[in-house]
């Protein structure tokens, strides 16, 4: 069973993952907190850190060291070293990823090549490190996809999950969306709000969002909608603890009406609430709000 460092006061985290990924940004959120960084050091050298960092005598209390592509071959050693260290003390490995998608384009924005080789394309540079990567991630303790945070909502993530050891943070994201434009591809949860009545069939809601209060007031004044949302409340309630405890750092759960203009906004917005009252981060999106009125 893997030992989670984040319940020690004393934390020594090794940070690996995808080159475009964001991993320097979260090793300089680890800084910020007042983790000891080791930026690009060598593989061979981390059993001897870690010596350091244990005979220190709490000289250095939490400490993050960053192995990346850059180390080439001496990274098939990586896994065998965090095992044995995991063994003697308290250690988490964290692996950073985002979708190729994202990577490509954070490539093509700073203009740089892949460090796997300038022969090699940005895609096909992805592709060959997420091979060489798969034995790490497979027992990292936490991976954290970057494609779903912007740098302020990493930066909060880490600092919730490594600033109080007792509280471990996910994010919800709520996404309401129109079936005629598709499912977000990108959803772990998909509900569908078209049995509610639709306000578009009423003239004076038709131009109104979900957003707004008389097309709220309209789709609660029928009994299954708050009857829907209490059961989606407490459906969330029972769940989100679970994916925390799995480990998982973010949940999306979209909603989907016919334009994705008033019923689906107005669920996600009111679960939003609901959702912040029990304590959890929550950010929503309204994905064709505005396409429909287009």
């Amino acid at each position: 069973m893997k030992r989670d460092a984040s319940r020690s006061f004393r934390q020594l985290v090794l940070l690996t993952g995808l080159s475009g990924s964001g991993k320097g940004s979260v090793l300089r959120t680890f800084e910020d907190l007042g983790f000891y960084c080791v930026d690009n050091l060598p593989v061979d050298l981390i059993a001897k850190f870690s010596e350091l960092y244990v005979e220190g005598g709490g000289e250095i209390e939490r400490a993050a060291l960053l192995v990346d592509a850059r180390e080439g071959g001496n990274l098939a050693r990586l896994p065998a070293i965090y095992k044995k260290l995991s063994k003697e003390h308290p250690t988490s490995l964290v692996f950073i990823e985002a979708g190729d998608e994202a990577l490509v384009r954070r490539f093509s924005e700073t203009r740089r090549p892949h460090p796997l080789g300038r022969e090699l394309s940005v895609r096909e540079g992805i592709h060959q490190e997420r091979r060489l990567m798969a034995p790490i991630r497979k027992i990292a303790d936490l991976i954290i996809d970057t494609t779903k945070f912007n740098v302020h909502e990493l930066r909060q993530f880490i600092t919730d999950r490594f600033q109080n050891p007792r509280h471990r943070p996910m994010l919800v994201s709520l996404v309401s969306f129109g079936y005629r434009f598709g499912v977000p591809t990108d959803a772990d949860v998909v509900i569908d709000v078209r049995f509610l009545p639709n306000p578009h069939f009423v003239p004076t809601l038709r131009p109104c969002t979900g957003r707004d209060p008389r097309v709220a007031r309209y789709i609660r004044s029928f009994p299954q909608t708050g009857e829907f949302l209490r059961r989606m409340d407490s459906l969330l309630a029972y769940l989100i603890p679970h994916y925390i405890r799995e480990g998982k750092s973010y949940l999306t759960i979209a909603f989907g009406c016919t334009g994705g203009r008033h019923r689906s906004v107005m669920m996600a917005e009111s679960l939003r609430r609901a959702l912040a009252r029990r304590g959890f981060a929550v950010k929503v999106a309204h994905r064709d709000m505005e396409k429909s009125a287009l």
